[in-house]
């Protein structure tokens, strides 16, 4: 899909891992509504993800939903990922467990974080061992199980040819 709106999660570990520049290249538009650009510069926010976001690269646009998506227990970012994505119909970038449940109980296409190494990685992009090393030594919560299944796919994958 050459459309995807992210939310906060994604963003956030991408910078903080340092493989932030896969999504322009896995992804024609990646748009991300305020309310994530509020979230990411907050104080609370990894420095890295702070100044990333005080300046924003060309490739990422942010637009504002016509609403946000209502549900208890979405955070704003959340929210407004998920309302943003229904309205251009595209896939949305999501790892919280109970905002992924949310957007495919609404028919959207959902990928996270490890989706998005997992594809990079398919593409020649980075070495997913290598990336999901840099994602363990963060806070990123994942069950070690679900990391080793994607390292088993990604060994029986044939290796992209480099130009």
């Amino acid at each position: 899909m050459s459309l995807v709106v992210a939310d906060t999660g994604p963003l956030r570990y991408l910078v903080v891992i340092q493989a932030i520049e896969c999504l322009p290249t896995l992804f024609a538009r990646v748009i991300v509504p305020p309310a994530v650009v509020s979230e990411l510069t907050h104080p609370r926010a990894p420095v890295a993800a702070r100044q990333w976001a005080q300046g924003l690269p060309s490739w990422l646009e942010v637009q504002r939903p016509n609403r946000a998506h209502q549900a208890d227990l979405l955070d704003p970012g959340e929210a407004e990922a998920i309302g943003l994505a229904l309205q251009l119909q595209a896939m949305v970038l999501l790892d919280e467990r109970e905002a992924r449940r949310e957007a495919v109980q609404l028919g959207l296409s959902v990928m996270g974080t490890v989706g998005i190494l997992e594809r990079a990685a398919e593409r020649g992009l980075l070495d997913l061992e290598a990336a999901f090393a840099r994602l363990t030594a963060t806070n990123y919560r994942i069950d070690r199980g679900y990391l080793d299944e994607a390292l088993q796919r990604s060994r029986q994958r044939p290796r992209p040819l480099n130009p």
